[in-house]
């Protein structure tokens, strides 16, 4: 505790990092604002229906990530996951399309024209997505909700979700450029944060009133939360980076010298996008089911709406595998990296520059991706067991998927941008060691 106060004297010290944290706050609390300013023309007081169509599924994915705007019909309602969306789009077709290529390898020019492109994509996408977002509010939410109605109401509300999450994503770009960094991380994670409290609170009511043992259940399962948590955190740091020697026993190769060195590759290269996408497909099945009339649909929209149910869990565990490999294959190009070593005169000791080298790497990845695939695919399917043991939707998310993960990488990520400005200027660090071990080794944002 005297070392946690001592670190903090320390941070307020430092002028420059006083002020970083200070700006970073300060456009989170405008964010936290934004996302209870509902929509104009619509009575808060009438948003029953839709908090319980986003209590839990993709749909409460997307509340929990906006941090509760989605429910809240907000100006920011669609919050920061269009400019994701767009991000992803753009990093996939800089793996097929050679234009993207090319910006891809100009450098500082190059990365900006790729970010003005991803912002043209982010409006197309919230141009669709904000109507489908609308016409949704206006299926749950009763007549008299809504004060204004007709052409000009969805007009008005598409530019103002647009302009909302414009903002969230400028907000996030400004926390990068003037804050603590990792911006639009930051932004999503102080969203999922937000409604810890809330999950916290509907967990203790229900063991309250449970009767026989509630509140010694309530603290088990904060141990257990604890637990997962920390365990979270050591996975994620032991997986920086491969040292050559294992790298080599996986390959069969055992020629290596006594030298510890390491080669940038990770167990867990995908992040936690193959949950994103795992999630999303599982989604499909059940919209397009509810536009049927079919008895025979109607057994299998049980089995995959029942979020704690056998053929669920286990369809998204194997989805979660294949899109571990999916989107490590696209993003781990083991001839750049082979070419690039070559350029900056580095090599892997006992294996030769080139064909030899992409080889080495590209079944090194290929082999490490599968424990890190069934650690992602473990960590998705937590929140069914949490469920099963008795806990409220909304509190067991945060046993595992994305929120766990989210949560995890960017405290760390966070941590380690404030011990590097410690450590700089010869200030003692977070910890006794004076290192933090980030998810990529730098300040890299979360996608």
């Amino acid at each position: 505790m005297k070392k946690f106060i001592e670190t903090l004297k320390n941070i307020y010290k430092i002028e420059d990092l006083r002020s970083r944290l200070g700006i970073t706050l300060f456009f989170l609390l405008i964010y936290r604002l934004g996302s209870f300013v509902a929509l104009p023309g619509i009575d808060p007081a009438q948003l029953g229906e839709l908090k319980n169509q986003t209590s839990d599924g993709l749909l409460g994915l997307l509340d929990m990530f906006s941090g509760g705007a989605f429910s809240n019909a907000s100006i920011f309602a669609l919050g920061i996951m269009p400019y994701i969306s767009a991000s992803i789009v753009i990093q996939l077709m800089g793996i097929a399309v050679p234009y993207f290529q090319r910006l891809q390898k100009e450098g500082e020019s190059g990365r900006r024209k790729i970010n003005q492109i991803t912002r043209y994509l982010t409006v197309v996408i919230l141009i669709f997505q904000a109507p489908a977002y609308l016409a949704n509010l206006t299926f749950q939410l009763p007549a008299e909700a809504f004060a204004v109605s007709g052409w000009m109401f969805k007009v008005t509300s598409t530019i103002i979700l647009t302009a909302g999450s414009m903002f969230v994503m400028w907000l996030g770009e400004r926390i990068t450029d003037k804050g603590i960094g990792n911006g639009i991380s930051l932004i999503i994670m102080i969203g999922i944060i937000a409604r810890l409290p809330f999950s916290v609170f509907a967990e203790f009511i229900s063991r309250l009133e449970q009767q026989g043992g509630g509140m010694v259940m309530f603290l088990v399962e904060f141990v257990v939360l604890f637990v997962v948590f920390m365990l979270t955190i050591l996975l994620v740091q032991g997986t920086r980076r491969i040292p050559v020697q294992y790298a080599k026993r996986i390959v069969g190769n055992k020629q290596y010298g006594g030298v510890r060195q390491y080669i940038p590759l990770k167990v867990n290269a995908a992040g936690v996008m193959p949950i994103i996408f795992a999630q999303a497909i599982m989604f499909v099945p059940i919209t397009l089911v509810g536009f049927t009339n079919s008895d025979s649909m109607s057994g299998f929209a049980a089995a995959f709406s029942d979020h704690t149910g056998f053929w669920y869990n286990f369809s998204q565990f194997v989805l979660v595998i294949l899109f571990t490999y999916f989107y490590t294959a696209i993003t781990i190009n083991p001839v750049q990296m082979a070419e690039d070593m070559k350029k900056n005169g580095g090599f892997i000791p006992g294996v030769k520059p080139g064909k030899r080298t992409v080889e080495f790497l590209d079944t090194v990845m290929s082999r490490i991706t599968l424990p890190g695939s069934i650690f992602l695919g473990i960590v998705t399917i937590l929140p069914a067991f949490a469920m099963i043991a008795g806990i409220n939707t909304q509190f067991a998310y945060f046993f595992g998927g994305t929120s766990l993960l989210i949560l995890v990488g960017v405290v760390l990520d966070t941590l380690q941008q404030i011990e590097s400005h410690l450590l700089m200027r010869h200030y003692d660090g977070l910890m006794k060691s004076g290192r933090i071990k980030g998810r990529t080794g730098g300040a890299g944002s979360m996608m």
